[in-house]
Formats: structure tokens, sequence, C-alpha cells
């Protein structure tokens, strides 16, 4: 049975450990609101949680994994069972400082078909990538970026996602950093090419306007719409095309009012192949702003609020959501959130659903 998903001592329990200034500014703006609370809380992680993924094992959903980084110098990349369980057997260590995380499937490679996860290391300015589930990695050492880019500045790897172009079989690679140009070349975006034992990566665009204020690292990506997603942190998200044939410009900047303090992790819930949810978080307050997918009004770009989820995670950075049934405890899907205290939070969806039909 799924547990009660309101509670007015969550976040007091949760906060307990964080004594920071921005825990005790959340503490205060959430301390008389209800909160959402999960339904399963991960094994802690040795440093500081950042940004998770979901791996949907087609096959057997029950055996589905959550991947989720440890940034630090020392960092790794945890993986967990649905119980919240960490598999050590494939957790990948020694990574230097990794940031965000994210999943793609059905990458052609050797012959066949496989499914991997990629990862950023931010010390290095190398992608790292991983089949799954066996956390092998595809290229030892992993692939250097931003190639070119004058001083270290602007090679200080953040963001990560994947773009899957299902028509043309192309896996893309985006990536951001802390810093960048705010001459429209933010965002740099890689085609994933067969390469010898492995794969290599094909420069084939940059793009993306940034403010000057603050950075840039959470990115989503909608598939099946074919847009790509971006929180500039002190001003809205950002949307553009996926498709690089299709052009840089601007298609909206949405999410531009209400927030606390930085936008943060951005996730995409698919209800339908057209409908659904963007849900960006208002990290100093401890929200989830929810916006939707398919538009407004026969608008696609026209993306207004919805509702306001308050949620127990604590300072939250990066989230994912899946709308695949993964068993009795999550049927409708699953929505992951990092937590400021070295854990990541697994969500039913149901009961996030429940939250935003009641007052949206």
């Amino acid at each position: 049975m799924i547990k009660p998903y309101y509670s007015f001592f969550a976040l007091v329990i949760l906060l307990s450990g964080c004594n920071d200034e921005k825990s005790s500014k959340s503490q205060a703006i959430q301390s008389t609101e209800e909160v959402v609370t999960p339904f399963i809380v991960t094994d802690s992680v040795t440093h500081d949680t950042d940004d998770p993924a979901i791996w949907v094992n087609h096959i057997d959903p029950s055996k589905s994994l959550i991947i989720g980084t440890d940034k630090d110098a020392d960092g790794a990349l945890y993986v967990f069972n649905l119980e919240g369980k960490t598999i050590d057997s494939l957790v990948v260590r020694n990574l230097q400082r990794p940031n965000n995380v994210d999943i793609g499937y059905g990458l052609n490679l050797g012959g066949q078909k496989i499914d991997f996860v990629v990862t950023g290391e931010r010390l290095t300015s190398k992608l790292r990538f991983y089949s799954l589930p066996e956390m092998r990695e595809i290229v030892p050492g992993g692939i250097e970026v931003y190639i070119g880019e004058e001083g270290p500045e602007f090679r200080d790897l953040m963001g990560v996602a994947v773009y899957h172009d299902k028509a043309a079989d192309i896996h893309y690679v985006i990536a951001g950093r802390k810093n960048g140009p705010t001459d429209g070349t933010y965002l740099w975006q890689y085609r994933v090419d067969k390469a010898e034992g492995g794969i290599s990566l094909s420069l084939v665009r940059k793009f993306g306007n940034y403010s000057g204020n603050k950075e840039i690292e959470a990115i989503a990506v909608d598939h099946e719409l074919g847009y790509i997603y971006y929180s500039d942190e002190g001003i809205g998200v950002r949307k553009y095309h996926a498709d690089p044939d299709k052009g840089n410009e601007e298609l909206a900047l949405f999410a531009t009012n209400g927030f606390t303090d930085d936008h943060e992790g951005i996730s995409i819930y698919n209800s339908s192949d057209l409908e659904g949810y963007i849900l960006v978080s208002d990290q100093g307050a401890n929200l989830f702003h929810v916006f939707p997918r398919e538009g407004n009004d026969g608008n696609p770009h026209d993306h207004p609020l919805l509702v306001k989820i308050p949620l127990s995670t604590v300072s939250s950075d990066g989230s994912e959501v899946t709308s695949a049934n993964l068993g009795p405890n999550f049927p409708n899907g699953m929505f992951v959130a990092m937590s400021d205290d070295k854990t990541f939070q697994l969500y039913s969806w149901q009961e996030l659903e429940k939250y935003i039909n009641q007052n949206k």
C-alpha cells in the first residue's frame, strides 16, 4: 500500500542535519505547508547527490535502476534498485566531480542495440559512457568535449542530456557548462558515432541563449515532441528544437516569475504522446513548478504555470521522471529528485498527479 503523501513533519526530519543558510531559508518557507512525501528514500551517497536518471528495464520493469551522481573530486555514479538500495557491484567510483547524468536507449554498437548511461566529469571536461545494466565503460577514460575553447572557465562541464532521433536512429549528447558565452553558443550538441572499439563524438552545433546571470546546468529532452529545455538559472526555462537541422531559434522562455531562488532540475512526464507535464525545481523553496508539456490554447510554446508542488526534498537540484509502469509501488511511473542530505527521493507519480489535479 502506498503510504499517505502529506506530512507536516517530514521536512523537519529531513532538515535535522542541515544547518546552512539555504536549508534554513527553505525550512522557513515550508514550515507552514503540507508537503508531498516520497514512497522511498535511497541509501546515502558518500559526498553530495546532484542528479538522478531512471533506466527502465523494458523486459522486466521490476529490475529497473536509478542512477545518481555523487558530486565530488572523488565522485561516483551510484546505482540503486527500486527499493532505494545501493547495488555495490554496479557503482562506478573514482570519477572526478560528476554533475549530471542521463540515459540513452537502443544505441547500435557492435552489431547490437544497447542502452547506456552518460555522465560528465567536471574536472576533466570528459563525457563518460557506460552500458546498461552492466555499467561497463564503453570508452575507457571518456571523451573530451569543448575542445578549442579558450580557458578552463568555459570548459567546466556540468549539464548532460541525451536526445534520440528515432526516425533517423541518431543519438546526440547535449553538454552544458558552468560558465559560457552570451552569444547564443552556450550549449554544444554532439552526435554519437560508431568507432573502432566503441563510439566517438562529432560536434554538430553550438546553440542556446544565456543571460549571463548565474549558470546553466539542468537540461531535459522531450524525445517524442523533439524539444530541448534548459534552466537559465536566474532567468527562466529556455526551449529549442532538439533536431539540429531545424535551426537554433529560441522557441520559448517561460517560468520567469515566482521562483524563490535558482531554476534547477527539469523533468518531463508523458501522460500521452502529445500531453503531459514539465516539472522545474524551485531550489530555494523546496517546490516543483508544473507546466503543461503540450503548451496552451493551441500554442505549443506557451507554457503557463499550473501548480507548485511542495515536496520534502531539501534544496533539490536534479530530477527525473518516467511514466512507465514500474510495478505495484509505481504503477503510473516514478518521479526521482535529489535532496541535499546525500539521498535521492523516489515518489509514486500517482501521488504527484493527485496533488496536481486537486490544486491546479
